[in-house]
């Protein structure tokens, strides 16, 4: 690869949108990262996870720096597939910049933010800046599954290395419609759940010889939705249940199935502890006195940051760069912070998410161009050298 200009965090983000990682292949993304890294002193190694289909696949652990205080950058290499390609206005994996903005997949969740904070140390090591501590850039390939393989695979390799934190900065989209919105100091938690009843197959007109379980599934929902979960609390909005699918597989009028099933998603707040909410949960489906079949998965529980050194600098840094007061949010899904949230103070703030997964997603160069200014203010009030 042609040596970048790192200063400018727009070559590194078209070099990495141009590496079509749609999980489970990297398409030597990490690699393109890794070669910008080494440069400017970091330390890159390739951390191996396994994927559910039993393939290895990469994940990148750079660190520059051996003492104290240590920042953590934490971000993901991995996006979602592009969908219908005719549908996009450029190729999305071409990372064109038009009228000012840079399309691709990927630009804005989110490899626009990870080239902004590459760029944000090189500008401060390119004005030969001291920087004591320790700066680790950990990227995974396995974020947008949901199972977050990539970044615990991560975090068990730095722990082995009896690595920690003093905080954990997430480069996620934070920003819902404007550069400066918010930032997130915390996130739901999502449980997702299957349920099944068995019924008996028959004839539409003859009823009476089969046991439709299509009421009684209607019945166990609405058991699950007819009362809210929660009224939320001061820093998260209620929890929320979703139902994503109904399905008996029935592809004719007249039979009645078998068996329907049905999928759920619920992303809960602070109010619930994973084994409360499914407590919650069975017991409202128990109180129907039907018979069912439940299987349930806990992604992720909800956390939540207060407030500290690093809020603070990157609410001052947002404020300096883009005239804007951040909101501290909890909102939208969860994000690989989860898995830090017990070893530092994590927060969240990156690029626009409006776009993201959609068709013709974009970044703003404007935007680029303050969010690399504003981690650049944060890393050196959080790690220059005390006046």
């Amino acid at each position: 690869m042609t040596r970048l200009n790192l200063l400018d965090p727009l070559p590194l983000a078209q070099e990495m949108i141009r590496c079509p990682s749609v999980y489970p292949d990297d398409a030597g993304c990490l690699e393109v990262l890794a070669e910008a890294l080494e440069p400017l002193g970091f330390d890159c190694q390739t951390i191996l996870a396994q994927t559910a289909e039993g393939r290895d696949f990469p994940n990148l652990y750079a660190k520059l720096g051996s003492g104290g205080p240590h920042l953590c950058f934490l971000g993901h290499s991995d996006v979602v597939p592009p969908g219908d390609r005719d549908a996009w206005s450029a190729d999305p994996f071409a990372a064109e910049v038009r009228e000012g903005r840079l399309m691709g997949r990927g630009a804005a969740d989110m490899k626009g933010g990870i080239a902004a904070f590459v760029s944000s140390v090189a500008r401060i090591l390119d004005r030969g800046d001291a920087l004591p501590g320790s700066i680790s850039v950990l990227i995974a390939g396995d974020e947008e599954t949901g199972r977050g393989a990539g970044a615990q695979a991560l975090v068990a390799e730095a722990q082995a290395r009896g690595e920690a934190w003093d905080w954990c900065l997430v480069g996620e989209p934070s920003n819902p419609d404007h550069l400066g919105q918010a930032l997130k100091i915390g996130r739901r938690g999502s449980l997702c759940g299957s349920l099944k009843v068995n019924g008996v197959q028959g004839h539409s007109a003859y009823p009476e010889k089969a046991n439709n379980p299509v009421p009684k599934l209607l019945r166990l929902l609405n058991s699950l939705i007819a009362q809210p979960l929660d009224q939320g609390n001061e820093r998260f909005q209620p929890s929320d249940l979703q139902i994503t699918s109904v399905d008996v597989g029935n592809p004719v009028f007249n039979l009645i199935p078998a068996r329907a099933e049905a999928r759920f998603n619920v992303r809960f707040n602070s109010e619930h502890s994973p084994q409360g909410l499914q407590e919650l949960l069975l017991k409202r489906l128990s109180d129907t006195g039907l018979a069912y079949e439940l299987d349930m998965e806990v992604h992720g529980e909800a956390y939540l940051t207060q407030e500290g050194r690093l809020s603070r600098a990157l609410r001052k840094a947002v404020e300096q760069v883009t005239g804007v007061t951040p909101e501290l949010s909890t909102g939208g899904g969860f994000s690989d912070g989860r898995f830090f949230k017990d070893l530092c103070p994590v927060v969240e703030f990156g690029l626009i998410s409006q776009s993201a997964h959609q068709v013709d997603e974009r970044a703003d160069l404007e935007d680029l161009e303050k969010l690399t200014q504003v981690y650049e203010q944060v890393l050196r009030e959080l790690l220059s050298p005390a006046p």
